[in-house]
């Protein structure tokens, strides 16, 4: 296939795909639009920025274009779920463009905006309404929009979905759907959960693999630096200062973390912007707005606000945090590489993190290359606070591998320990309650 052209697409679509100079259809693309036009449920497998977007958009688009009227008031023709503001914006962004000129009305609905405004455009009617699940619940308890009349559903990123709890919202929402509606789940992954809802809401689908889930884009060049968790913070800037003009972004495992980092690389002098789930709506578009400009170099990130950042410009990606959830990362390091460019993924590994490095490297099919550090040290002195419980040593409270003194070499003679003396007793207080405790002086917090 070398054009969208025998693909059966409207041809307004076609023009404007000419005009955004996408002519040639991805793997995802080209086998899964014949089959949505038809009308056929599909289950599309593909990881992240391989034109899913396109993939679904395109042929739905075709088939609401054809019904030459406009819908009636507070209905929608079709529905698409997102797990993710960001990745909501994106959809709508690019069915618009997919759709310039062309008789449809797309909206989005995400919270973190107006959500009286959003109710008076969906009082006309929606073709296409892109949605994540807690804010089009909160529209339909106002009675702002039913979907009697709906007739396509799309479950975008579905994996992810799962992972932030909204099966029960998925549950919901599909209740009020017509059952019979053409049904279009994509995702990169497919964990059990997800082959159980593909069967509770697909009917006789297509089954569309186009990688194999777990598998990164072939363009990204991958690495691992071991190293401990108190110095990733310099490493990374270390990492920074030499690409200054790229634009990256690092993934935290927390939003405290995220805000933590992103203040300590602002005091050293780098441009830089954190997104996470307590951002609001405005501040997560300006941050990205900026980001996209090229204004802000650095972007921090955790996993549920990274779904959705589509910026090709993207060349570095950082997993300052290993997550626990191996797909993630495919997801992840997938934000580079993007529109046939190449990008490169960086993994900072401390001794604690061991295991979501097998398990990542298990998922994946591969291994990933060692650029710094020593994988061997990283994994003895793990090992060394694994065993100080049995050498009769309290363990630490923190991480393995930090603040903790290294085992006693075998055959050493053991110090012999000084008698303590008795305690003073101290002043009862004045009022008569426990005498307060003495505080510790804290030690001081490595940074993330």
């Amino acid at each position: 296939m070398e054009n969208f052209d025998n693909l059966g697409l409207a041809p307004i679509l076609l023009q404007n795909l000419a005009g955004l100079g996408l002519i040639k259809p991805t793997p995802i693309q080209e086998q899964g639009i014949p089959h949505i036009v038809r009308g056929r449920d599909l289950l599309g497998l593909a990881q992240t920025g391989t034109g899913k977007t396109a993939a679904f958009g395109l042929p739905m688009l075709t088939r609401i274009i054809a019904y030459g009227k406009r819908p009636a008031p507070k209905t929608v023709r079709a529905l698409v779920l997102a797990p993710t503001r960001e990745l909501a914006t994106q959809i709508h962004d690019n069915l618009a463009a997919f759709a310039k000129d062309a008789p449809v009305r797309i909206q989005r609905v995400v919270g973190g905006a107006s959500i009286n405004a959003q109710s008076e455009k969906l009082a006309k009617g929606t073709d296409v309404l892109i949605a994540t699940p807690g804010r089009l619940l909160d529209l339909l308890e106002r009675r702002a929009l039913v979907l009697s009349e709906t007739k396509y559903l799309v479950l975008d990123e579905a994996d992810q979905m799962l992972d932030i709890g909204f099966i029960h919202a998925l549950r919901r929402i599909a209740k009020l759907i017509p059952a019979e509606r053409q049904t279009m789940l994509f995702s990169a992954t497919m964990p059990k959960l997800m082959e159980e809802l593909a069967q509770s809401y697909l009917t006789d689908p297509v089954r569309i693999e186009a990688a194999p889930p777990g598998k990164a884009a072939d363009r990204i060049e991958q690495g691992v630096h071991f190293t401990t968790q108190g110095d990733k913070a310099a490493l990374l800037a270390e990492y920074l200062s030499k690409h200054v003009d790229e634009l990256s972004i690092v993934f935290s495992r927390t939003k405290h973390g995220a805000d933590k980092l992103a203040n300590l690389l602002e005091k050293w002098g780098f441009s830089v912007a954190a997104i996470h789930g307590n951002k609001s709506q405005n501040q997560r578009e300006r941050a990205l707005a900026a980001f996209r400009a090229g204004e802000i170099k650095v972007l921090i990130a955790t996993d549920v606000a990274a779904r959705g950042i589509d910026i090709p410009q993207v060349a570095f990606v950082y997993n300052y945090d290993l997550p626990n959830v191996p797909d993630n990362y495919v997801h992840r390091i997938g934000r580079t590489a993007r529109a046939g460019r190449a990008g490169t993924a960086i993994a900072f590994c401390a001794p604690a993190e061991m295991d979501e490095l097998k398990s990542i490297e298990k998922t994946m099919g591969q291994k990933i290359p060692v650029i710094g550090g020593e994988p061997h040290a990283a994994a003895e002195v793990a090992r060394a606070a694994q065993q100080q419980p049995k050498q009769g040593r309290k363990p630490h409270r923190g991480q393995a591998g930090q603040g903790q003194r290294p085992p006693r070499a075998e055959g050493a003679a053991s110090k012999p320990r000084a008698a303590k003396p008795a305690p003073k007793p101290q002043a009862k207080p004045a009022d008569g309650g426990a005498a307060r405790p003495r505080r510790r002086r804290p030690a001081t917090a490595a940074a993330e």
